[in-house]
């Protein structure tokens, strides 16, 4: 039961449970799949451009309601969402597993990144209901490591999977988990009131512009930034894609200004750290997603490591990413998350920078310890920043924040692939010059981060919205 100040235990450490298991398997669906493409595309019979749909339909349909939900979960209370999500989740992926034809596993998959957004959109509300304030700093750190590892796991479970089965059993793992984490969370995860103004019904207008705005940029984004050919017909389309979505995104936005609990939590950045802390998520996620993208090339076809290799290479950057998040916990408090972010970011810069510079032939000792400081910094970085945009929020717009988190997340990335697509498209991706690259200009966006979170040490809490 509910405490004056989040859960006592044992109730915690169940609630926490509940928590764990949800998010790490929303954010291990993410990527998967990515490498079952190939299989996909032959046993369905369709092209292997065509599969990416696989991957596409869960990323839109996260983006098209992640906000949404999370409004609706300060409306109504975050665990029902997050009850909900996990349960369309776990009847999605069944689905999933019976599929055969794209379009059917395309929108089965729709279906499970619309569960996977209700887990997202109040995982972090749910955490500030959990720990005691004094613990929260802590709370956060460890729902921070486990995204950031599930979210790299994927290709490595993936593989295991495979090795053994064939790609509908990458779908099988989530329907006893799904099972266990419904049937824990109905008794564990703590019950929470609406908010006061949950009387202003939803617009269901509004819930369609952010879905078409969200979409729109995504599929914009996406065909401008894929790796086919470029050609005149499809940066025509890509460029009417985005100028459609930016311009329902400006009726968007000037309808939620208007709204007292706007589906789009615009008004809490006008708290100057939350501002702050969201700019510095996005481009952080987006100086990762260039290097996460370019570090396999670079790896395979650049220094001639074999995918065995590369993989394990690779790995120290999640592997540093978990090491450090208890540390960066225990921080928390003592310093300025600001500072501790700041400190973060320019370690994660200095390492891509060292990896740009890597000489032609480096030793496996010279990547590796490179890439664990790039974890360092990251795991350095993320948890203090998603404690400032947790706390520095309203109670009541859990929910909100908790969304804004997610979206600022999913548009970094989504920034740093187009990015790299865009530098492959000038640049070799194979000779290892692309790479380079990419890799220089994701120190130079750690280092625009950084500067994000270092302006936050010298702004004092602002009084929280109302």
């Amino acid at each position: 039961m509910l405490v004056h100040d989040g859960l006592a235990p044992p109730a915690r450490y169940r609630a926490i449970a509940v928590l764990i298991l949800a998010i790490g398997l929303s954010s291990l669906d993410g990527t998967i799949v990515n490498l079952a493409l190939p299989a996909i595309a032959r046993d369905l019979q369709t092209s292997a451009a065509q599969s990416v749909w696989v991957v596409n339909a869960y990323q839109i349909a996260i983006l098209a309601v992640l906000l949404p939900l999370a409004n609706l979960g300060d409306r109504v209370g975050h665990r029902r969402i997050y009850l909900g999500g996990m349960t369309l989740f776990t009847a999605a992926s069944a689905c999933c597993m019976l599929a055969d034809s794209l379009p059917l596993l395309a929108a089965a998959r729709a279906l499970q990144g619309a569960g996977a957004a209700g887990i997202m959109a109040v995982n972090l509300a749910l955490v500030r209901l959990i720990y005691p304030s004094r613990m929260l700093g802590r709370g956060i750190a460890i729902n921070s490591m486990v995204v950031a590892t599930s979210s790299v796991a994927g290709p490595s479970v993936a593989a295991g999977i495979l090795s053994v089965a064939s790609w509908p059993w990458l779908f099988a793992l989530n329907l006893p988990l799904g099972v266990i984490v419904v049937w824990l969370g109905l008794r564990a995860l703590p019950q929470d009131s609406a908010a006061k103004s949950s009387a202003a019904r939803l617009s269901w207008l509004d819930v369609l512009l952010n879905a078409l705005m969200f979409s729109l940029l995504f599929l914009g984004t996406d065909a401008l930034g894929t790796g086919r050919p470029a050609t005149a017909s499809s940066f025509i389309e890509g460029i009417a894609t985005l100028s459609a979505g930016l311009a329902i995104g400006v009726v968007y936005v000037r309808r939620q200004l208007t709204q007292p609990l706007p589906l789009f939590p615009l008004d809490l950045l006008r708290i100057p750290m939350f501002a702050l802390s969201i700019a510095a998520s996005a481009t952080a996620f987006a100086a990762q997603t260039l290097a996460y993208i370019a570090l396999p090339f670079l790896m395979l076809d650049g220094y001639g490591r074999s995918p065995l290799q590369a993989g394990a290479l690779i790995t120290a950057w999640p592997l540093a990413i978990f090491v450090v998040a208890p540390l960066a916990a225990r921080l928390i408090g003592r310093y300025p998350d600001g500072l501790l972010g700041g400190i973060g970011l320019a370690t994660m810069a200095a390492g891509l920078a060292l990896l740009a510079a890597l000489p032609a032939h480096p030793d496996n000792a010279d990547i590796v310890w490179r890439m664990a400081l790039c974890g360092i910094g990251f795991g350095l970085f993320q948890s203090p920043n998603n404690h400032t945009m947790m706390t520095t929020a309203p109670p009541h717009r859990s929910g909100g924040a908790a969304g804004m988190l997610g979206t600022a997340r999913l548009t970094g990335q989504s920034l740093g692939a187009m990015t790299m697509a865009i530098i492959f498209s000038f640049a070799n991706a194979h000779d290892g010059r692309g790479p380079l690259i990419a890799l220089a200009l994701a120190a130079g966006l750690a280092v625009v981060a950084g500067v994000f979170s270092t302006a936050r040490v010298r702004h004092r809490p602002a009084r929280k919205l109302s």
